[in-house]
């Protein structure tokens, strides 16, 4: 009875370790590996843009993102989890692209508008957010950002980094998909503020 018990009481501690508010979780903490990662990774780019190791280190960012979303599936969601993930996918990708087009690997317009579309969604969803409205994310959410990561490895792989129509055709697919998916959010953020009246009045 005692040893039920004890591990009844082990798996609560377990639970209330890795529940909803917690901070310190393994997929956090590899989320917050990503982010102070990142700044290393941007100045290897700038001194090597188009080699393997460069490359390498990128696939392994981008990889890590697969394994944080197992290990948060594996010990639970938690809030800070929803919040640090989309963040390190962010810095990650928006400072690849500054550097890439600091150093004419990429053209300023796709990158612009990838840009703009992420900080603007990161905008409305916390406006959004303020007034009650949860807007989760999507499964074309999560292959956006694939397609962004195999989009900036294409540039980065010397094996692509010289063929532009390749390149290039995968950055304007990023681009569709980082739009479409905003229009999306948009559109869901809208339809569930307008139920909120009339769930209220219910």
């Amino acid at each position: 009875m005692t040893s039920v018990s004890g591990s009844q009481a082990a798996g609560t501690r377990v639970a209330s370790a890795f529940g909803p508010g917690a901070l310190l979780t393994p997929a956090n903490l590899l989320t917050l590996a990503r982010i102070a990662a990142t700044p290393p990774f941007l100045w290897q780019l700038t001194r090597h843009p188009v080699e393997w190791a460069t490359w390498a280190v990128w696939f392994v960012l981008c990889a890590t993102d697969l394994v944080d979303g197992k290990l948060a599936r594996r010990h639970g969601a938690t809030r800070s989890g929803a919040f640090l993930d989309p963040l390190a996918d962010k810095v990650l990708v928006l400072g690849a692209f500054a550097v890439l087009v600091a150093t004419d690997r990429v053209w300023w317009l796709p990158a612009l508008l990838i840009a703009a579309r992420e900080v603007g969604m990161s905008w409305y969803r916390s406006w959004i957010g303020r007034r009650g409205v949860s807007v989760p994310a999507n499964r074309m959410a999560k292959v956006k950002t694939w397609v962004q990561c195999v989009a900036i490895g294409l540039v980065l792989l010397p094996l692509t980094a010289d063929r532009p129509v390749v390149t290039g055709s995968v950055v304007w697919l990023a681009v569709a998909l980082t739009l479409s998916t905003g229009v999306q959010y948009a559109v869901e953020g809208r339809r569930l503020a307008m139920a909120l009246p009339a769930a209220a009045s219910t």
